[in-house]
């Protein structure tokens, strides 16, 4: 069913951005209901329900380590090669991030049941949700801007709702206190409208332009989120730290989802390359079902 909202959300923004009165603003409304009301809602919904102990902190890295090495490596890039710092910010956020919810949660429930979900809810919530919510927001401010000072950068990400949500999230979790089961519900509900809209809004934005200039940056993009990233994390915990379990098998394979829907988003909010951004989720998800068939036969042997 998952797979069946990506394709059909994906084609209807692509049917709709072709019909002459369609509002052409629609996607920036989509967004914006996506990271100020959707993405909250999910932290409040899960966050408060995880069970913290020192052995998760394997798979909660996973998406700290991906983000900081994307920064490392496509900053180094850009400063060589010249690039502007739009699109060196666009290709931070979009290959630094997984999709680890929302084509994570079936693919690992898919292949290892409800032990595999509880690493892939700690590999998404307090891993790839917080990223984009303090790393994912600190850089698109610093690329989307010529200067910016850090009073203005810890604004940004102390009033970035999501973020916001994540703390009271962390404090609801600290004091054992959950919402009633109809607010969940609620939240819940909410959340769900993550893939839908995020899709759509990538759908109406998305361009296959053959001449255009995106396409070795797109390249290099997915290079980095299907193959090299997740390699690194298997060289890391597999080959150096000698780790084995179904955890970190359940943690490589988050590693190599395609790219955050919601964190193209939000670089292409901040004005980074949307058409970049739309084109790594567009193009990223459907390779990376190819990509992730080769991690998965490797991890089944470590």
């Amino acid at each position: 069913m998952n797979f069946i909202i990506i394709v059909v959300f994906l084609v209807l923004g692509l049917v709709l951005q072709h019909i002459p009165s369609f509002p052409k603003t629609t996607p920036k409304i989509l967004n914006w209901i996506v990271i100020q009301i959707c993405l909250p809602a999910l932290a409040l919904y899960y966050i408060p329900k995880i069970q913290w102990n020192v052995q998760l902190l394997y798979p909660i890295l996973v998406a700290w380590i991906i983000f900081l090495l994307s920064w490392l490596v496509f900053a180094l890039l850009g400063k060589h090669f010249g690039w502007s710092r739009k699109l060196t910010g666009c290709l931070i956020i979009c290959s630094g991030l997984s999709n680890t919810s929302f084509l994570g949660f079936p693919i690992i429930t898919a292949l290892y049941g409800e032990s595999g979900m509880k690493t892939a809810i700690l590999v998404d919530q307090p891993g790839s949700f917080v990223v984009l919510s303090t790393l994912g927001i600190l850089v698109a401010t610093m690329y989307s801007k010529g200067q910016t000072t850090g009073l203005q950068i810890i604004k940004k990400i102390a009033f970035f709702p999501p973020f916001i949500t994540f703390v009271i999230a962390c404090l609801m979790n600290t004091f054992e206190y959950e919402l009633s089961t109809f607010f969940q519900q609620g939240l819940k509900i909410i959340g769900a409208g993550v893939t839908p809209l995020a899709l759509l809004s990538v759908g109406l934005q998305l361009q296959f332009d053959s001449k255009s200039k995106h396409w070795g940056f797109l390249r290099l993009g997915l290079f980095y989120k299907l193959l090299l990233a997740p390699a690194f994390l298997f060289l890391l915990y597999v080959v150096i730290l000698q780790q084995h379990s179904e955890a970190i098998q359940v943690a490589l394979l988050e590693s190599a989802m395609a790219p955050m829907i919601t964190g193209c988003i939000l670089a292409a909010s901040h004005g980074l390359k949307p058409k970049l951004c739309s084109m790594m989720v567009g193009f990223g998800i459907p390779i990376s079902f190819f990509t992730l068939l080769f991690w998965y036969l490797l991890v089944q042997n470590i």
